[in-house]
């Protein structure tokens, strides 16, 4: 394979155990840099790798993800706007002073007394054991994972809309129910099952996937599926309102829109049962449908629930204004940003805005650090959000 594909290739594995070379193990930062771990490639963890100073820092990042994903576009990817290789970016790219450097692993559990973080390899499924890395500072932005609510059948039979391997599944799992549904003696009853997408959530991600499914179904679908189209159909089902981070108005031409769609619906409810075939609602009504895409919010991940540090209502790390993490931090060396984390009586909101901010503020906040200069709390504005909700209209 050419070497100029390696740095394109990218692969998210399921987290597992790890296999570590000594050299791995016993990492030493050199000519009198500070070691900065940095645990996460998401929106956060990677801002601070792309903008720390590297002449001041020896950088490790731990991450089961070797790539960076640009999660405003996912959905895109799910029907085929966007290919999967257009919205992701490989960490290494980043550029590390040696290839050991990133681990391609997940974090544990944390030492705060001994500034140790204990990683497991993502890759090799037949090793239990675990091994250490050592820091000087450590950033955690692990982000977080879907929240579930409990609700029975989810994880075996929902979809998630969080990675690229979700979106792929998605976009797999629609082109084979619009392919058996054309399938000769398939019954109508069986047709209108497979091609019944429901969404569960109504937060921007759930709405731009069913205004990606719409375009879909009118440019695509009528083209090459004319006689299914009508059969097409797509529910949203949030208990709440829609889209809560907007502005009424706004989300009052949403649902407007929304509601003008012959083949879209909202269904104020909630969704307390997930089975292979159909959704149960709350009043034990069973809807039949081919794919159920969950997105209902966030819920800290185990890594995150296991540290020792302060923690908000939302299980989140809570961090003072200057994103140092309170708690169990004895040296005053761990920071955390992005969806894990939080900043006590300035609570920031879930989006790839505030996590990339933040990221930037606390590379050069690092920086400063190492130089002497004063370090100034964090404070973040808002610049605006935008949700996509199809016929090429946003808000």
């Amino acid at each position: 394979m050419a070497l100029s594909k390696l740095g394109r290739m990218t692969l998210h594995v399921p987290i597992q155990n790890r296999l570590v070379t000594d050299s791995a193990t016993n990492f030493a930062p050199g000519q009198g840099r500070k070691h900065l771990v940095i645990i996460g490639t998401g929106w956060g963890g990677y801002s601070v790798l792309r903008n720390v100073d590297k002449k001041l820092f020896d950088v490790t990042v731990i991450s089961p993800r070797n790539h960076f994903l640009f999660t405003p576009l996912l959905a895109s990817t799910t029907v085929g706007t966007l290919e999967f290789r257009s919205i992701i970016e490989p960490v290494r790219n980043a550029g590390f002073r040696d290839e050991k450097h990133f681990h391609l692993a997940e974090a544990t559990g944390i030492d705060a007394h001994r500034s140790i973080v204990k990683c497991r390899n993502a890759l090799d499924a037949n090793n239990i054991r675990e091994y250490e890395v050592k820091y000087d500072k450590l950033i955690v932005a692990c982000g977080s994972i879907p929240n579930t609510f409990g609700t029975p059948g989810v994880y075996e039979h929902a979809f998630f809309l969080k990675e690229i391997a979700d979106a792929r599944a998605i976009r797999n799992r629609i082109l084979r129910n619009f392919e058996i549904s054309v399938r000769p003696g398939i019954s109508e009853v069986e047709q209108k099952r497979l091609l019944h997408i429901v969404i569960v959530g109504g937060g921007p991600t759930g709405i731009e996937f069913g205004a990606e499914l719409y375009d879909f179904v009118q440019e695509d679908v009528r083209r090459l599926f004319r006689s299914e189209t009508d059969h097409v159909r797509v529910t949203i089902v949030e208990a709440m309102k829609i889209l809560p981070s907007f502005d009424h108005t706004l989300q009052s031409y949403a649902v407007q829109k929304i509601s003008e769609r012959r083949q879209m619906e909202l269904c104020h409810d909630k969704v307390i049962r997930v089975d292979a075939n159909s959704v149960t609602m709350s009043d034990g009504t069973v809807v039949p449908c081919g794919l159920v895409v969950w997105s209902t919010g966030l819920a800290p991940r185990e890594f995150t629930n296991n540290t020792r540090f302060e923690k908000n209502g939302r299980g989140q790390i809570v961090t003072d204004d200057k994103l140092v993490c309170l708690g169990e931090n004895p040296c005053k060396n761990i920071y955390a940003l992005g969806d894990c984390a939080d900043v006590k009586h300035n609570s920031l909101p879930c989006t790839a805005q505030a996590a990339e901010r933040a990221g930037r503020y606390l590379a050069r906040a690092l920086s400063d650090q190492v130089r002497g200069k004063p370090t100034l709390p964090f404070k973040f504005q808002d610049l605006g959000m935008l949700a996509y909700i199809g016929e090429y209209r946003a808000l």
